[in-house]
């Protein structure tokens, strides 16, 4: 249940309701739809005349939804990426999810954000005791700004090092909701099922909390970033690094920088260690997708209760950690994902048995092999055959992984030198470093060697996993 109101719902808008009529009142509630999809539904229910059984039941319904919804939020406040994605951010707010906000009885301060950073400015420096969570309306860009600026806030708070790669770090009390407006919509994807906006709006008014995993990136003992979705070295740097040149071409810049990096067919050398993560519940081919109510996850999803304190420690669990285990060789990809990384065009994801709130990540690599057998690899993202299933790819659920490129001798980093392709456009790809650089969930990073962590539960979402079974042809 959404809310209640006293009256008759307007016959062309379910949000709002006519002139106050005492003999009935309404009630506006999630619908479940197709593929996810939520939409807000209403049921006018009507009183014998003069009975007051309509104020009565508006009363009671009302004191039930007060009582029994502890983790729906009062207040909100809410930041605008006006020109992230597809550049409809500022309507999709108004005129699909502020109108529910209004209904839900939800106060909402609104940040339309005008220059870069703007939002993780107002995070580290404002009083947000008022607030009961965050709103990111954009892309994934503006989620992990909020995301960085949340965290860092937390941190800096609580005095933990930002040196200390070994540091156990605070979960902020807040939860931060996603209305998508962006290109990929990956975290919303991934989490919810859908980049619907009303679908997202209605789970932040009824309150759901969805823990999520968080990786930290680091670099000769710097924190460099945060990632929730994707790291990734080889073949997902270039395309990231690339579609940054082309960025005057939308979102077809990743189409094409995606078959560039293809018919390039480099690959890198180096060293990757990781150390296994040991658990009996899961593995990362295991089939077992998760889904709301994950019992995988499901120790991490009761950890979250209302209080009025800014951060809270997060629960730690004894967890039987593997031995370090190292592979080297040339890669044409390493990826490394805490969730499935799904996304529309690619339903399953990098990992689709990847898990939101375990604790590990899933650790994918992709070995030297032809054109050819790259993109029938690729292909399988787009469908639901088994990706990993190719002799040329392995795959690892680890809780920290370390990555040291082989440069070639002399060769400052990021030092440009020509590498000869055995691509299929040879002699339009030859210019090019002996090293990739890391996409960090969109993001480039210009540093080969790093050490990435997971963390647990780090931060909470108003979201509550997907509910559809998952793909079995």
């Amino acid at each position: 249940m959404v809310t209640v109101r006293l009256g008759a719902a307007s016959s062309g808008q379910k949000a709002t309701v006519q002139e106050k009529d005492e003999n009935c009142f309404t009630v506006f509630f999630v619908q479940r739809e197709k593929q996810e999809r939520w939409s807000l539904a209403s049921m006018e229910f009507t009183a014998p005349p003069q009975s007051q059984l309509a104020v009565r039941w508006v009363n009671s319904l009302q004191i039930w939804i007060h009582y029994h919804g502890i983790t729906r939020p009062r207040t909100l406040l809410v930041f605008i990426n006006p020109v992230g994605g597809r550049k409809q951010a500022v309507e999709i707010y108004q005129t699909q999810v502020a109108p529910l906000f209004t209904l839900a009885g939800i106060y909402v301060q609104v940040v339309e954000t005008c220059r870069a950073k703007e939002a993780r400015d107002y995070i580290l420096e404002q009083d947000l005791c008022d607030f009961d969570g965050l709103v990111s309306v954009g892309g994934d860009g503006t989620f992990n700004e909020i995301m960085h600026a949340l965290l860092d806030r937390t941190q800096r708070k609580a005095g933990v090092p930002e040196d200390d790669i070994e540091a156990e770090l605070l979960s902020p009390r807040l939860r931060i909701g996603i209305i998508p407006a962006g290109s990929t919509d990956c975290v919303c994807f991934a989490t919810v099922g859908t980049n619907d906006p009303v679908t997202s709006a209605l789970h932040i008014i009824i309150g759901d909390a969805q823990p999520l995993d968080v990786c930290s990136i680091w670099h000769n003992g710097k924190r460099l970033r945060y990632s929730v979705s994707l790291v990734g070295y080889g073949f997902y740097g270039d395309v990231v690094s690339t579609s940054e040149k082309h960025r005057w071409m939308g979102p077809v810049r990743y189409t094409y920088a995606g078959a560039k990096a293809v018919l390039s067919n480099r690959s890198y050398e180096g060293t990757v260690e990781f150390q296994l993560a040991k658990t009996e519940e899961s593995n990362p081919r295991d089939k077992q997708r998760c889904r709301s109510g994950c019992m995988v996850c499901s120790d991490s999803s009761r950890n979250l209760s209302p209080g009025s304190k800014e951060e809270k420690l997060p629960v730690i669990e004894q967890s039987i950690d593997g031995e370090w285990q190292r592979v080297q060789g040339r890669f044409l990809a390493v990826n490394l994902t805490s969730m499935s990384s799904a996304c529309p065009k690619s339903p399953e994801g990098l990992s689709p048995c990847a898990h939101l709130a375990d604790g590990t990540a899933d650790l994918i690599l992709v070995h030297e092999c032809p054109t050819f057998s790259f993109l029938r690899h690729l292909t399988r993202h787009t469908n639901c055959s088994d990706q990993f299933d190719l002799p040329f790819v392995s795959v690892y659920r680890v809780r920290a992984v370390r990555f040291t490129s082989s440069k070639v001798e002399d060769c400052e980093e990021g030092e440009a030198t020509v590498q000869e392709s055995k691509g299929l456009c040879r002699k339009a790809c030859q210019v090019k470093a002996p090293v990739s650089c890391w996409t960090c969930d969109g993001e480039t990073l210009n540093y080969p060697d790093i050490s990435i962590r997971v963390h647990k539960s780090l931060i909470h979402l108003f979201a509550r996993g997907i509910e559809q079974a998952p793909c079995t042809s």
